[in-house]
């Protein structure tokens, strides 16, 4: 361990670097995700190791199923009490849980992963991801030593996070948080939760996918106008330590500019001053204004589509999407198309009517190209 990177206490006094590496985002080669750039990955999780960073997170199908065969050569040079490793079964890309796990055993070339989850449980598949014995099957290899801690990865409703927690003592739950989310999605609510149950928290997502790194220039000046040499990421991740309940915050770090930024976000451990929490909660109200859309649901709208598509019910559609993720949509999908996104013909009635004057197809355009990319 590194004398200046935080350090956590986690279970059995093993102790877990505050910031994770979160393996999905390697320098790749050619614009092929699939295609890792070794030289330069390698590189990169050198200096994360040398940084003392002991977290690294990976999947089943990142980087097209290469990420874990990268992470295990990147890794072997070092002894493997010095570093942590997740990973996690993805239901949808295979099933069958026990080929899925001895082919990660295998990529990896090691003989146990740390923390293992399941991957991404949404409420559109949980019932038939957690009926089919999967649960039970980990927790054995947990028994044997092939697991040392089982959780699971989150994109869905409080109701389901709550009926997830009866089903199995998880000793850790990692989902999407930041001062984003916590202010309008229901982040908050899930953080509450897990923090009553006594659960701790694995964060991915802390920066929003980059947006909270790339804050338009009136949100930003807010945060500047407390501290101008501080990078916006920064701010980011300070709110999100700030949570007592998190364990461990995952960056998908792809360069060595974005380490050394998060290396010193991380090793310097400034609390956030009330002025600055006020700060960032401004900001995160601007940014929001710029990227969704104040529809009030008067419905002038709607009697004059020659498609008569529910439009404000789309519009909250593309809201939901842009602020808290286009996963959030996916049940869209299952929408006829003749009611679906697909069947505006950009007219612009919609437009001449709207009293606010919103520019309509052009989010529903967006809102297409949203599900098309799910």
């Amino acid at each position: 361990m590194r004398k200046d990177m935080q350090y956590k206490t986690f279970k059995d006094e093993i102790q877990l670097s505050r910031l994770g590496m979160g393996v999905m985002r390697l320098p790749i080669a050619d614009g092929n995700d699939a295609q890792i750039d070794y030289e330069k990955a390698e590189k990169l999780i050198a200096h994360c190791m040398e940084q003392g960073v002991n977290y690294y997170d990976t999947a089943y199908i990142y980087h097209g199923g290469k990420s874990e065969e990268f992470l295990g050569k990147a890794l072997e040079k070092y002894p493997r009490d010095s570093f942590y490793i997740a990973d996690k079964y993805n239901f949808q890309a295979q099933p069958d849980y026990r080929k899925q796990f001895q082919e990660q055993l295998a990529r990896l070339d090691m003989d146990r992963i740390d923390f293992y989850l399941l991957h991404g449980i949404q409420d559109t598949f949980a019932e038939q991801m957690i009926g089919n014995g999967c649960i039970s099957y980990f927790d054995q290899m947990k028994k044997e030593g092939k697991i040392k801690y089982l959780g699971f990865s989150f994109h869905g409703t409080a109701k389901l996070l709550k009926e997830l927690l009866k089903l199995y003592p998880w000793d850790f739950v990692q989902i999407q948080l930041n001062y984003y989310d916590w202010y309008f999605t229901d982040a908050k609510e899930l953080y509450e939760i897990l923090t009553q149950a006594q659960i701790p928290i694995m964060v991915m997502e802390p920066v929003h996918g980059g947006l909270l790194a790339n804050l338009t220039e009136k949100a930003a000046d807010k945060l500047k106008s407390i501290d101008t040499d501080r990078s916006l990421a920064s701010w980011a991740m300070r709110w999100v330590m700030e949570l007592e309940n998190v364990q461990v915050v995952l960056s998908g770090m792809s360069d060595d500019s974005q380490l050394y930024d998060n290396i010193q976000t991380f090793s310097e451990a400034a609390p956030l001053a009330v002025e600055e929490q006020e700060k960032i909660k401004e900001a995160a109200e601007m940014q929001k204004a710029t990227i969704t859309v104040p529809c009030t649901e008067c419905r002038y709208c709607t009697p004059n589509c020659p498609q008569g598509l529910d439009i404000p019910c789309l519009l909250k559609h593309y809201n939901t999407a842009k602020v808290g993720g286009a996963w959030r949509i996916r049940d869209l999908k299952q929408m006829s198309e003749e009611k679906s996104p697909s069947a505006c013909i950009g007219c612009k009635a919609c437009t001449e009517h709207c009293p606010q004057g919103f520019e309509i197809p052009k989010y529903i355009k967006e809102l297409e190209e949203m599900l098309n990319n799910l």
